[in-house]
């Protein structure tokens, strides 16, 4: 019973931990595409900002402007790609996969010297201070970027139904000829929106060399920002289910070392695969051929 109750434990604090970086992609993505456009390239924005917040971290002693750069440079990917998008004939998916190769290359070229120094980690908020067992209250150390997040996600979903720019993003992404009808900017929203998206995924970057794992080096991401694509579908385009989906994949990527905390160490990289398997196995549930996908934009490349 015990070691059932610490798995638990685990499992919690870990699905806090790893869904972070998900959580913040997710949302990014789904603004972009709520707009109109996908954007794999969030893969390289979450690596770009994972790098470029160690480096600022590092040089300046402070984590919250390596938070703030990794923002910037997740924008900067992001003006790249909504710039070249916005030109005749240029397909969003063909063009995500090149700005991911060159956030990627960009990360790696730049962050080599950054492998072994030791930068300043973001605070964590403790958690676990009800307990006295020392190894729960080192595990419920969450960090703030989760429940920053959060906050995010529930402003989104307020945004989108509440206030004029959400109205705006939603009706570019759903219908451009109806945006156009209203005269709206429909390549100056979709930059925008791919802008802020990509910022978002620099956030998760930051995560994952200030607070989990809290190092920088080049197989840092492991693909989480491909992974997060699909954790937009699986949330049906809105940003509170964003959030479930995002812990839930959380759970999945810290089911192996909960295992480890009671002993179980046999099929100890199967367990590592349980969110790629997850992936799978929820694409194949939800986007089987004839399958509507509720509350897809109607402008999404996907659809055309």
């Amino acid at each position: 019973m015990e070691n059932l109750s610490m798995v638990f434990v685990a499992l919690i604090a870990g699905a806090l931990r790893v869904s972070t970086p998900f959580l913040f992609v997710s949302l990014g993505e789904c603004l972009t595409e709520k707009s109109g456009r996908i954007n794999l390239g969030n893969e390289g924005a979450l690596v770009l900002g994972a790098m470029t917040a160690y480096a600022f971290s590092y040089e300046t002693g402070s984590p919250w402007l390596g938070v703030l750069a990794a923002m910037c440079a997740g924008g900067a990917l992001g003006l790249l790609h909504g710039l070249v998008c916005s030109l005749a004939r240029v397909n969003d998916i063909a063009m995500g996969i090149a700005v991911m190769l060159a956030g990627i290359g960009i990360a790696f070229f730049f962050g080599k010297p950054y492998i072994q120094p030791s930068a300043p980690q973001l605070p964590v908020l403790p958690l676990g201070f009800w307990s006295d067992t020392p190894q729960i209250r080192s595990a419920l150390d969450v960090s703030p970027l989760f429940f920053l997040g959060l906050l995010i996600a529930v402003f989104m979903a307020w945004a989108f139904k509440n206030t004029r720019t959400g109205l705006v993003v939603r009706i570019v992404g759903d219908s451009a000829d109806a945006a156009r009808a209203m005269g709206l900017p429909i390549d100056r929203i979709r930059i925008l929106s791919t802008v802020a998206g990509s910022a978002l995924a620099g956030v998760g970057g930051s995560f994952l060399s200030l607070s989990y794992p809290g190092s920088w080096n080049e197989g840092l991401s492991s693909g989480q920002g491909l992974v997060a694509v699909a954790l937009v579908v699986f949330a049906r385009w809105n940003p509170i289910a964003c959030v479930g989906a995002a812990l839930l994949f959380g759970a999945a990527g810290a089911l192996g070392p909960s295992l480890q905390t009671i002993g179980v160490t046999q099929g100890y990289y199967l367990f590592y695969a349980a969110p790629y398997v997850l992936t799978l196995v929820i694409m194949v549930l939800t986007v089987a051929p004839g399958r509507v996908l509720r509350g897809m934009p109607g402008e999404l490349s996907l659809t055309r």
